[in-house]
């Protein structure tokens, strides 16, 4: 049986307690599946929210979240450049599991610095600092942890991914309850429990983002070929460290 560690007040744990608290529940849970490090994450972090792109893979854990804690806020970026159907795509997850607090956020002052919609193609890391990080900060501001869908496999700066971590500069505590998964384990799951695919994945796009930075993959290409592609450009900006933006093969 497990025992998690000591919740937490409601303010968090202070700064020292983290890596403590992080060490701590990376060693008791080496052996023990997503599910179980979602329940620890609940216990240890009260205010923690689920972020979820909706995107091809993410009804993975947003169903074993919905298992554990239908109610987890889970905060949907829509920077107004999304694909149609991932629009239609988080409706339909968010009503078939029945999540009860997903939250919409969208960055209020895009019309100030992207009048004309076309940053993405000057600037693409400002064109998601403006539409995807500044607003994902501010709706975490309120949470003392976040539950991604990161996993090793999807790109060489996650490779050594834990179960938990001390988010640096904002100190939060980030959690990857998939971290482990292979591509093979996230198929099989789907299949199990019958969980709806966003519909682009059938159209060649195994990973999706906003439509103009987000191209069709080839057979053999890596998955995450089609974002950002012809550029250096990895992550979309809401992993990072120091307050920048970590891309692939950068240490932090």
């Amino acid at each position: 049986m497990l025992h998690f560690a000591k919740k937490t007040a409601p303010g968090g744990p202070t700064n020292p307690d983290r890596d403590v608290m992080v060490s701590a529940l990376n060693a008791q849970l080496t052996h023990h599946g997503a599910t179980d490090v979602l329940r620890a994450a609940f216990e240890a972090v009260p205010d923690i929210a689920l972020v979820s792109s909706f995107g091809a893979e993410s009804v993975v854990l947003l169903h074993l979240a919905a298992m554990v804690k239908p109610d987890v806020p889970v905060i949907f970026i829509d920077t107004e450049m999304l694909f149609a159907e991932t629009l239609t795509y988080q409706l339909d997850v968010a009503e078939r599991l029945r999540l009860r607090n997903v939250r919409l956020i969208r960055a209020q002052d895009i019309p100030a610095h992207d009048p004309d919609g076309t940053l993405h193609q000057r600037d693409p890391d400002a064109c998601c600092a403006l539409r995807r990080t500044r607003p994902l900060q501010s709706a975490l501001a309120g949470h003392h942890g976040w539950i991604t869908g990161r996993k090793r496999y999807q790109s060489g700066h996650r490779a050594n991914l834990e179960f938990f971590e001390v988010e640096p500069g904002s100190q939060r505590i980030k959690v990857n309850p998939l971290g482990r998964w292979a591509p093979q384990d996230v198929a099989e799951y789907m299949d199990e429990n019958r969980l709806p695919r966003h519909p682009l994945v059938a159209q060649g796009y195994p990973s999706i983002g906003c439509a103009p930075c987000t191209s069709p993959v080839a057979e053999g290409e890596d998955a995450r070929a089609g974002r950002w592609r012809d550029s250096s450009k990895d992550e979309c900006g809401i992993h990072f460290a120091n307050g920048r933006m970590v891309r692939t093969g950068e240490q932090t």
